[in-house]
């Protein structure tokens, strides 16, 4: 019941807020499906135990195996960055041993802080980020 509270208040404050959508995009090495599949449990369990304002974080994987997307959603850019807080060291593991050409889409406004953090530690900078402002859509 407390978590079907939270789930409720967390949604209301993300149409309030800065939400961000996020998806990351990369490319499983070969013959490292099957442990990426286990690192990627990994990370989804550590996001479930530990975040407080991510509201998506879905996998997805190529019908061929050899590629992977996340869907991502946070209430704002303070879920963005404790997310990647929490699960920073499972994250590594999974591109130093099971996958590459790690490439991110922000769909937002992010904050100047995420903005900084992503410039300074993300993996090839900014230039690994794309970031696409709201521009239009069916409630505006």
């Amino acid at each position: 019941m407390a978590r079907a509270i939270q789930e409720r208040s967390i949604e209301e404050a993300a149409q309030t807020m800065n939400r961000l959508d996020v998806i990351a995009h990369g490319t499983i090495r070969e013959g490292k499906l099957e442990g990426f599949k286990r690192q990627a449990a990994e990370l989804i369990r550590q996001t479930k135990e530990k975040d407080t304002k991510t509201l998506r974080y879905d996998w997805f994987i190529s019908t061929d195996g050899r590629e992977f997307e996340v869907l991502e959603a946070y209430v704002n850019s303070e879920g963005l960055i404790e997310h990647s807080m929490h699960i920073g060291e499972a994250r590594n593991v999974l591109f130093r041993e099971f996958a590459s050409d790690h490439r991110i889409t922000v769909h937002g406004d992010p904050s100047a802080q995420l903005v900084e953090l992503v410039n300074t530690h993300a993996p090839g900078g900014a230039g690994g980020v794309n970031w696409y402002s709201f521009h239009q859509g069916l409630e505006s």
